[in-house]
């Protein structure tokens, strides 16, 4: 009799384990302000002029990073306005807007791996962009750090 209870139990127990195993593919996260952010949904673009756009969404943001192509390296930001972080909150009708370009904010984008074959993008970044409407709703730059959008789908080319 002792046997088979026993055989009962690891018979249940074998049978009771399951695998639930969730993957996080694609992904677009940072930490936002020192708080982590993550964004519901992500794609890329390429441009027709060659450049790369990957774009994260909340209910209420959106993150954008241009680059101006799909190569594997880093891209300075707060140089140029083809090399960009653009970050907007919508709260009710008013828009927040936060973003790099010529002489304003700094900070990277990394590409490490494009994927033509699958069309895919990965890679990190970080980044500080000023206010860019002055809004007082919000404060005078956003950071962004630790950031990295992985296996992010690339979509048609942008019209």
């Amino acid at each position: 009799m002792k046997k088979y209870l026993i055989f009962l139990i690891v018979i249940f127990t074998a049978l009771s384990c399951e695998e639930d195993v969730s993957f996080n593919n694609p992904s677009f996260q940072g930490m936002k302000d020192n708080v982590f952010w993550r964004a519901v949904d992500s794609k890329a673009f390429l441009g027709s002029d060659g450049s790369l756009i990957i774009e994260g969404y909340t209910g209420s943001e959106v993150l954008t990073l241009r680059t101006t192509s799909t190569t594997a390296q880093r891209y300075p930001l707060g140089t140029s306005n083809s090399k960009t972080a653009v970050y907007v909150l919508t709260v009710g009708a008013d828009e927040i807007s936060f973003t790099t370009g010529i002489g304003i904010g700094s900070g990277e984008i990394v590409i490490t791996e494009y994927d033509d074959v699958n069309n895919t993008v990965s890679g990190t970044f970080k980044f500080n962009a000023e206010n860019a409407d002055g809004n007082p709703l919000a404060g005078d730059v956003l950071n962004f750090q630790q950031g990295v959008f992985y296996k992010v789908p690339i979509s048609a080319q942008v019209p």
